[in-house]
């Protein structure tokens, strides 16, 4: 039975760098919980505060005889505020990191940004009285008073400036006519709105046979009561959104609220237009380029129930709302889920784990799942459910293969291959759009052979191996490295390097090739302003442009009728990073690429340019069998026991000192090598310590080492083993310890 309870005082208002420790009273000890709001003296004075529980211990962290008890529970606390602390120790317990990490993830406002308010003026009389009033007023020539009177019964209240401006009324005769009683002038709350200007009026696109069967699965579970995780596995094109709002539709009715996370880059005007369209002022909207009072306002319009759907990336799945009934997570596969800063949780497991708390369901969707959520699938732990045409039937664009290696025999060493230029000539001059999409993740360091094909990889991981200044082939998972070759070790050509082309160049190749082509590029660079991403697509989808040419950002759910031919640049260079993913990033890149063309009357074609193309994934990509894919990725990650055939679990050590780094790190894989040699530590294999793909990052060393097992809470298990070691020995206060779980990237 836990003595103590440890309390993080008054949340919304003081800064959540320190956790207190109290002691329960013998009449709460069977009834206290994590997450409960608390009354408890508080300084020197013991003044009464409020505080919320984030843990309970036998142990007392310091002299018994000082630490303070719990006055009681408060009354009539806000439930979801106990939900998100619940949430916040989940997500401590599986990621690792501090408490207060956890805390300031599923509570992003920190404080309340300035509010904006906005004064009104309206009747403070019957209509009888105030129309009396004006037959005075004219009467008596008070011209001034008797317009305000007018302007009153004909719409009351009115915004204070359009009294003054519109009706030219002075503050004068505005202060007279409250002091005679006629008048009230009101201060209210103005939230800052997210949207622009969209119509709310909107088409209502009726379901099809296969939406309405999936829609009838999900709501009937939920109406009984059945809490579950769905999997909508849906072609692109297949009409995915609509179900979601269908969905949505019926658990607002129902009188509950309801999450979508998009990726950011997937999050644009035509995506938020639709739900807007359906819920207006009811649906609110969360995006990183939004202000700090922009966000606050909507987090305080959800928290005081004005808002029924939030819609935006992984932060918005710790929305306020009190009744949560469904969470929706689009493009599930989407790396951006996985949170990068500590806690390093997934968005997809977080929001199973908030559904739980909240009584809600869960929704994933992908034209191209994440291999870890369609496994669990396959196993029944998720509701697998299909949806494998197009609307309205139209066909999958056809997918040519060009080998880019032939390419360069014939003499072309262009970016564009033959067959590519041939179809933009031919689309260009039908009066089409054309769209070019340079698969650049993991562009640097990666060493390939324009000649044949050939990748370095690494003997023990089976990863491509990355390139470094000082002429090394290094593997960031063992630490294996090997000179960069001058010449190709397969078949001898020096057209060994790494790949140089980014979307400026290919901008200036297109225009020089295509002169009279209306050529837009979409990048990091020409978004860097906040409606940068609006302003490049709604020009596209006007047809202001011929040519759009960018990296992953133009490939995520847009829906440009008008678009017949996708060509995918250099589309195999993202299975050459050294990460076990890789193929399944390509597949999902590629697959979701294709997916931009055709989606009008007009059929598409799609050019996919490698030079692998006899790898599984270009095989497959051309097809777009993503069955096909699944078995042979899940068969590769069987073998070499990658997530989510087994688990992996990555610790990094960082210090100011590099000899630090390494030491540490050495002195906790002792212990982890300890522990195996007694036995201990069964089915675990090590690999490393080893530099990360960044090593030196602002004059702090970094060192990691990978632990694999088949049980996730055995790697949970050794986290905390691990922390726990850290926390004894001082040795380690000159270093950050961080932990990340089948990591998606690395640190």
């Amino acid at each position: 039975m836990p003595e103590y309870a440890n309390i993080v005082i008054d949340i919304s208002h003081e800064k959540l760098d320190k956790i207190f420790q109290y002691r329960i009273p013998e009449a709460l000890r069977t009834d206290l919980a994590v997450g409960m709001r608390v009354s408890v003296p508080f300084g020197a004075g013991n003044r009464v505060t409020a505080g919320y529980v984030v843990g309970l211990t036998e142990e007392a962290s310091y002299d018994p005889e000082k630490i303070k008890e719990i006055k009681g529970l408060v009354p009539g606390s806000i439930p979801i505020e106990s939900q998100l602390i619940a949430l916040a120790d989940w997500m401590r317990e599986n990621y690792g990191g501090t408490m207060n990490h956890a805390l300031k993830t599923v509570l992003p406002i920190k404080q309340k940004a300035a509010e904006k308010k906005q004064r009104f003026v309206s009747l403070a009389v019957s209509r009888e009285e105030a129309k009396e009033q004006l037959a005075l007023f004219e009467k008596k020539h008070y011209t001034a008073r008797a317009r305000l009177m007018s302007a009153l019964l004909e719409q009351s209240p009115i915004p204070y400036e359009t009294v003054v401006v519109k009706w030219n009324i002075s503050f004068a005769v505005i202060r007279s006519m409250k002091k005679m009683g006629m008048v009230n002038v009101e201060e209210r709350r103005l939230f800052r709105s997210p949207f622009g200007e969209i119509p709310q009026e909107g088409q209502r696109l009726a379901l099809n046979e296969d939406q309405r069967q999936v829609v009838a699965r999900i709501w009937q579970e939920w109406q009984q009561g059945c809490r579950r995780t769905y999997l909508i596995h849906g072609v692109t094109g297949s009409g995915k959104t609509a179900v979601y709002i269908e969905l949505i539709e019926r658990v607002v009715q129902a009188g509950r609220q309801a999450i979508v996370l998009i990726p950011e880059i997937a999050l644009t005007y035509q995506t938020v237009a639709r739900f807007y369209q359906r819920f207006g002022e009811r649906v609110s909207i969360l995006n990183s380029k939004m202000s700090a009072g922009e966000r606050s306002d909507q987090f305080e319009r959800a928290s005081q129930g004005e808002v029924d759907v939030m819609i935006g990336p992984r932060s918005a799945l710790f929305t306020p709302f009190s009744d949560l009934g469904m969470i929706i997570i689009d493009e599930e596969h989407e790396s951006s889920y996985k949170s990068e800063t500590l806690p390093r949780y997934h968005a997809r497991e977080t929001a199973i784990a908030r559904a739980g708390m909240a009584g809600a369901s869960v929704v994933l969707g992908s034209a191209t799942p994440s291999v870890d959520s369609y496994y669990k699938a396959r196993k029944g732990e998720y509701v697998l459910l299909e949806l494998e045409k197009r609307i309205d039937e139209k066909p999958l664009p056809a997918c040519h293969m060009v080998d880019l290696r032939e390419e360069l025999r014939r003499g072309n060493r262009s970016i564009l291959s033959e067959k590519l230029q041939a179809l933009m000539e031919q689309r260009l001059s039908d009066g089409q759009q054309v769209m070019l999409f340079l698969n650049r993740r993991g562009l640097a360091g990666v060493i390939t052979c324009r000649s044949c094909g050939y990748v370095p990889k690494c003997p023990h991981c089976d990863v491509s191996l990355s390139q470094h200044n000082n002429g090394k082939a290094v593997c960031h998972y063992c630490g294996y490295e090997e000179p960069v070759p001058e010449t190709c070790p397969q078949c001898g050509s020096t057209y060994i390097s790494g790949f140089k082309a980014g979307t400026q160049k290919i901008e200036e190749i297109v225009r020089a090739r295509f002169p009279k082509a209306r050529v837009l590029r979409m990048d990091y660079d020409t978004t860097r302003r906040k409606d940068g991403y609006e302003k490049i697509l709604s020009a596209f989808s006007n047809q202001e442009a011929d040519i759009l040419i960018g990296t992953q950002m133009i490939v995520k759910g847009h829906d440009f009728p008008n678009v017949t031919l996708v060509g995918v640049l250099a589309a195999d260079l993202s299975l050459h990073v050294g990460d076990y993913r890789a193929a399944e990033r390509t597949f999902q890149l590629i697959t979701q690429a294709a997916g931009r063309a055709g989606r009008g009357r007009l059929p598409g074609e799609v050019v996919i340019q490698t030079y692998t193309p006899d790898h599984y994934c270009m095989r497959l990509s051309q097809s777009q069998d993503y069955k096909r894919f699944y078995e042979a990725e899940a068969a590769y990650r069987a073998l070499l026991h990658y997530p989510p055939c087994g688990h992996m679990m990555v610790m990094l050590v960082a210090s100011g000192d590099e000899m630090t780094a390494t030491l540490l790190m050495e002195l906790l894989a002792g212990k982890i090598r300890k522990a195996q040699e007694g036995g201990k530590l069964q089915g675990l294999s090590i690999i490393g310590p080893a530099s990360p793909p960044v090593a030196k990052m602002k004059d702090i060393y970094r060192r990691v080492m990978y632990f694999k097992h088949g049980d996730y809470q055995e790697l949970v298990n050794i986290k905390d083993v691990l922390e726990q070691f850290v926390a004894r020995h001082h040795e380690f206060a000159a270093a950050t310890i961080q932990f990340d779980f089948d990591p998606m990237g690395g640190f």
